[in-house]
């Protein structure tokens, strides 16, 4: 997760996605860097556009927040209870067999 956030920290500070800047990014935060994660991020994110994955991870959420009230209104609903037809007075009796 580091190595992301590492990668996501240089690109606010607009400043180049590279082996160097990662691992001196991770460096300052006192973890030990393995260089072949940071290879590896710095291959995967190799021309990716921060900025919209970024509006389209924070648009999701709105989306979902929409369908809420729908979600709210149908748990308000009462759920009426299905008479069984059995006493507490029976129900007690018939577990006193178990214990005999």
């Amino acid at each position: 997760m580091e190595y992301v956030y590492s990668a996501l920290l240089l690109n606010s500070a607009e400043k180049e996605l590279n082996e160097e800047n990662v691992t001196a990014v991770l460096k300052a935060a006192g973890i030990d860097a393995d260089s072949g994660r940071v290879k590896a991020l710095v291959a995967a994110l190799d021309g990716a556009d921060f900025a919209a994955a970024i509006e389209a991870a924070t648009a999701a959420p709105v989306a979902v927040a929409g369908a809420a009230p729908v979600a709210e209104a149908a748990a308000e609903e009462p759920e009426e209870e299905e008479d069984v037809g059995v006493s507490e007075d029976e129900a007690a009796a018939g577990l006193g067999a178990l214990f005999g």
